[in-house]
């Protein structure tokens, strides 16, 4: 990316610093990947990117206690993004599908991690479902106790890495309360007898997706990630946690987007002279900086506010992930006006992020959703 003077804020240590720079040039060697065939892609990705040592940063380490580093998952993300939306895809799903493991898991489930910190087993958050998405607690899976463990029936969606993830997270009701009270996750493999990849969904900006089925799936009480009742509590502490990373990404597609509108800015010619004597490119140019600024404040204020011990994060991942994602979006957009043509040809980078940057505003909360954490922030004073 053309401008990293964002590193040199204080919410940054040096190793940051050099994180982000050796990153930048594993990216520049490594990506993009070849999108042909997506799935295979994204096990690729995976191997290549435990093999090199980035997955040790998507999981915390089994063996040791130190947290997971939220500035860190940031930098990581936007930077794949800034290169290459599969890869970015691809690290962060290994982080989400293993959060809950790495927050709430035991020392035998954290096992898992060794592998997926490896690159050996992509895994998966198997949160939504056909008639629950940003309503949580609506959940309807339901996870029933049977002898020594549980028997799960229904069906989850819209679930990323599905069909290729060789572990699940799966949040069920077991009934504990009602609504948000009554639900647990669960450690799926996906061999288990009574789990299947009923379709595979097909979006504009391709990623391996799909709907699940449990079928009387007999699963051990070990299987259970933390205690009966709190799987509510683990994904929002998951979401806690990954919601900045998502407006990362959202960024990091903003920074391409600026960086691509600038070259040609600078290079093509309208008039006898080049696009970026024209006022009001200039002042497309000039929105676009500002709102990937602001995007970057606010992203990487919430990730400092974590790193530095808070326990919950709500209102400024929030805000994060809402203002990143919505900004990124028009960035893309501009971006788009700016190369004409280009813009929307098929296989043009700038084509290809507007294509990946919607689906940001959905995922992990849509901007809605958001939008009303913040205000109940607000009204109660907190």
């Amino acid at each position: 990316m053309a401008d990293k003077s964002f590193l040199t804020w204080p919410f940054f240590e040096e190793a940051h610093r050099a994180l982000q720079h050796e990153l930048e040039s594993w990216c520049e060697a490594n990506l993009p990947a070849d999108h042909n065939d997506v799935d295979q892609a994204c096990i690729d990705l995976v191997a290549k990117l435990g093999a090199d040592g980035w997955l040790q940063h998507s999981a915390v380490d089994p063996d040791g206690d130190a947290p997971l580093d939220v500035r860190t998952l940031c930098l990581i993300r936007e930077t794949l993004a800034h290169h290459d939306g599969l890869a970015d895809f691809a690290f962060a799903m290994q982080g989400l599908g293993t959060g809950a493991i790495s927050l709430f898991g035991s020392a035998e489930q954290k096992e898992w991690l060794r592998r997926s910190r490896k690159g050996e087993v992509l895994t998966a958050f198997a949160l939504s479902e056909p008639k629950s998405g940003s309503d949580v607690a609506n959940i309807e899976t339901s996870a029933q106790a049977d002898g020594n463990g549980y028997r799960l029936n229904g069906e989850k969606t819209w679930i990323s890495n599905g069909g290729i993830a060789g572990m699940y997270v799966v949040f069920a009701r077991t009934g504990e309360g009602p609504g948000a009270k009554g639900l647990s996750a669960f450690i799926v493999p996906a061999d288990t007898e009574g789990f299947e990849i009923v379709e595979r969904l097909d979006v504009i900006a391709p990623h391996p997706l799909a709907r699940l089925s449990f079928t009387d799936m007999k699963l051990p009480a070990d299987a259970m990630i933390g205690a009966p009742g709190e799987g509510f509590k683990i994904a929002m502490s998951v979401l806690d946690v990954f919601r900045s990373t998502v407006g990362a990404a959202a960024l990091g597609f903003a920074r391409r987007a600026l960086d691509e509108s600038l070259t040609r800015a600078k290079e093509r010619e309208l008039f006898g002279a080049p696009l970026a004597e024209l006022q009001m490119v200039q002042g497309h140019l000039a929105d676009m900086a500002l709102n990937v600024d602001a995007a970057a404040l606010l992203i990487y204020r919430a990730a400092w506010t974590k790193d530095s011990g808070a326990p919950r994060v709500s209102r400024e991942a929030a805000m994060a992930k809402l203002f990143a994602t919505d900004q990124a979006q028009d960035v893309i957009d501009r971006a788009v006006q700016i190369h004409g043509g280009d813009g929307v040809r098929s296989g043009h980078i700038v084509e290809s992020l507007y294509r990946e940057i919607r689906a940001l505003r959905i995922y992990e909360g849509a901007s809605d959703v958001q939008r009303t954490i913040i205000a109940r922030q607000a009204l109660s004073g907190g």
